[in-house]
């Protein structure tokens, strides 16, 4: 298996043959290395509804007939865009061919927001992703605040390659994502969620620095790790 960073939340999983994308925002992403017109896809996992993580889901699912797996709510609306959707929920886990996919709890947000309207629709409750494949689990933090059943992820899983954001603002910062590395005890701890805006810039080396535990590896965008 192969996992590697694109910047902002995009996280790619390379297994079983097949190409699967966490949070595909890439048009408008100026720390991404990926160009959609590039990029191949067999399914597309979202955490949740904001556009700098559905990104650029519709359009990369049409073209690739990628499954889209999402919060019941989210996977609706997008199913509704002509989508092909596999509706979850938090706590639930479902074994696809190229391995399987838990939604765990995050404290965050979730909606579409049509600026032109002035319109916002809820599209249910953001989530954590748990997957696993080839004996290797990945968790996927989505955008949360630290929460104490972070150490019941961790108990419940051994978890390879921690995602977690650390921008601040709008997620945890780094002084509470470090907190949380300790909690779930991933053997590989990923900073991901800052420096794409001016409200969210962080330094990663910085929040690396605070781990124990766990090994920090800061990614550049499109650098990946081998498990």
């Amino acid at each position: 298996m192969k996992v590697s960073y694109h910047g902002h939340s995009v996280v790619k999983i390379e297994t079983n043959g097949k190409v699967i994308l966490i949070d595909p925002f890439i048009t408008g992403n100026p720390k991404t290395d990926l160009k959609v017109e590039e990029v191949t896809v067999d399914a597309i996992i979202l955490s949740h509804g904001h556009g700098d993580h559905v990104g650029d889901t519709v359009e990369l699912a049409k073209k690739h007939n990628a499954v889209v797996i999402a919060p019941f709510e989210l996977a609706t609306f997008l199913g509704w865009k002509g989508v092909n959707t596999h509706p979850m929920h938090i706590g639930g886990s479902h074994a696809f061919e190229f391995g399987t996919v838990k939604f765990t709890q995050a404290f965050h947000g979730s909606s579409y927001v049509d600026e032109e309207n002035q319109t916002i629709t809820y599209t249910g409750m953001p989530a954590g992703i748990v997957f696993t494949a080839e004996e290797k689990t990945i968790y996927h933090a989505g955008d949360t605040a630290l929460f104490s059943d972070m150490k019941l992820i961790g108990s419940r899983h051994t978890i390879d390659v921690a995602f977690l954001p650390i921008g601040d603002n709008f997620t945890m910062g780094p002084g509470d994502a470090a907190l949380a590395a300790e909690w779930i005890g991933a053997k590989i701890v990923v900073p991901m969620h800052y420096n794409t805006f001016p409200v969210i810039e962080q330094d990663p080396y910085q929040f690396v620095g605070k781990l124990t535990g766990s090994v920090g590896k800061v990614l550049e965008a499109g650098e990946g790790i081998e498990l």
